[in-house]
């Protein structure tokens, strides 16, 4: 089981009242264990508890459910289920991971994933970004989920088509960086590897209905 990390937190985390708008990746805490539902693997129940959180991931539902991931002590355990909004009780998002104050004081700051992101906070970038995988994870919890050799995994909020020169310039910097990174650009749509779409011009866009490949992630398909 994991252990809980003590210490206090520098980032913003915040109380959650209501998750209707809750985003893929968002880190959340659950009121209970109880609160996971349509859980199937067993180890499930062995290594979670509700001290630990659990990460929005892209689906549908019928019942309105906020649908889940739930991380387990190897890389391979990975486990999706179901909570209702109101058993969230506490939240954050991969941009609050990225606050350069709170990066410098983390216990990973040595870790090239850390100092990676720490070096993407030195420009000023006309979107909204964030860490997400086990580097956000590690970084909101304080648990060593991260190594040397762990990738960068990186997230861009983009509510509306962005500049391609800036985000050349964005990758650019990226592959400069001390470890291996990954941008996925985040649509109202769904979300698409940027390295891809840069490189062809259309990407496979990860939608909560399934993925599709399209030259026009901005734009909803009929």
């Amino acid at each position: 089981m994991y252990p809980v990390a003590t210490a206090v937190y520098l980032f913003d985390f915040r109380t959650v009242n209501h998750v209707s708008n809750a985003a893929s990746h968002d880190l959340v805490w659950l009121n209970h264990a109880s609160a996971l539902e349509d859980i199937a693997e067993p180890w499930v129940a062995q290594q979670w508890r509700a001290a630990l959180p659990v990460v929005v991931r892209r689906d549908v539902d019928d019942l309105a459910r906020v649908p889940v991931g739930v991380r387990g002590m190897k890389r391979e355990q990975r486990a999706a289920g179901w909570v209702q909004a109101r058993n969230i009780v506490r939240s954050v998002t991969p941009e609050m991971l990225v606050e350069r104050e709170a990066l410098l004081c983390s216990p990973f700051v040595s870790q090239p994933p850390v100092q990676g992101a720490i070096a993407l906070t030195l420009h000023r970038w006309p979107w909204s970004w964030g860490v997400t995988g086990s580097t956000g994870y590690a970084l909101a919890t304080e648990i060593p989920v991260l190594h040397a050799a762990s990738d960068l995994d990186l997230l861009i909020r983009a509510p509306q088509p962005l500049d391609r020169e800036a985000l050349l310039e964005w990758q650019t910097r990226v592959a400069q960086l001390p470890c291996r990174a990954d941008t996925q650009v985040e649509t109202p749509y769904g979300a698409f590897a940027l390295n891809e779409w840069l490189r062809d011009g259309r990407a496979l866009l990860k939608t909560s209905r399934g993925a599709r490949l399209t030259a026009t992630p901005w734009h909803r398909e009929e």
